[in-house]
């Protein structure tokens, strides 16, 4: 069964009737308002990238076709990983526990080379956010990885370069997950600093280990919860899925 995020963040911070039966509500944090959404290890959580004739998906209406074809459907996805001009993962990519892309721990341009960067790592009966380098010497079974950068937080720190005022400031989602094995998935509502974002998923959502997957193109979809954001089509997404009716 879904989590009930509500029971994990004050009812104190949430915009009234924001709650849904999806896994997803609204949270305000130091007048910024973040949709959030949680699931379990439990639920099934997964990435998509391509369909079964090897094409990239790269739309909230084609992942939803895959799923339905599954005999699924989406109760909620958002982009899941940073991409090539041709959607492409930038980074390592797992799916199904085969390899598109490989891990990548040099320090590059943008934000996927302000390392630390990370790596989101499904395993089934957990989930993960580990620092790249940590992730490679610790070398995990994935059934499903995305790497993306930058780290958040990491081990309860922000990330070093971040600056409390920074005046970049963008729509932006990540991952995160929490002490308990609970897992965040977080769209700003409205544009964020770094910062900002790292300190509401250190500070209200209490995950020690967050991974940024992207800012500009960020995007949610989640029925329940009657969001279906829109714009040009992208490379991996994350999603959580359950059996159809």
């Amino acid at each position: 069964m879904f989590a009930a995020i509500w029971t994990a963040i004050s009812l104190a911070l949430l915009t009234a009737g924001a709650a849904s039966a999806g896994g997803c509500g609204t949270v305000d944090f130091e007048g910024t308002s973040f949709s959030v959404c949680e699931a379990t290890p439990g639920d099934d959580i997964r990435l998509y990238l391509r369909d079964e004739a090897g094409d990239i998906l790269g739309t909230f209406d084609r992942l939803g076709a895959e799923a339905a074809r599954e005999g699924r459907e989406i109760v909620f996805a958002m982009n899941g990983g940073m991409y090539h001009a041709d959607r492409r993962p930038v980074g390592l990519y797992v799916e199904d526990g085969v390899e598109e892309a490989g891990l990548v721990t040099r320090a590059g341009p943008g934000n996927f080379g302000l390392l630390p960067n990370g790596v989101l790592c499904i395993q089934g009966d957990a989930v993960l956010v580990m620092e790249s380098r940590a992730f490679e010497a610790a070398a995990p079974e994935c059934a499903f990885a995305s790497q993306s950068g930058p780290m958040l937080v990491i081990d309860g720190a922000l990330h070093p370069r971040f600056l409390p005022d920074s005046t970049s400031q963008f729509i932006r989602n990540g991952v995160g997950v929490r002490g308990d094995g609970a897992f965040f998935a977080v769209i700003s509502d409205t544009p964020v600093t770094f910062h900002h974002f790292a300190r509401f998923f250190r500070d209200v959502l209490e995950t020690p280990n967050a991974l940024f997957m992207d800012g500009k193109v960020s995007r949610l979809f989640a029925p329940d919860f009657g969001r279906r954001d829109i714009g040009f089509p992208f490379g991996p997404m994350l999603a959580v899925t359950r059996a159809a009716d």
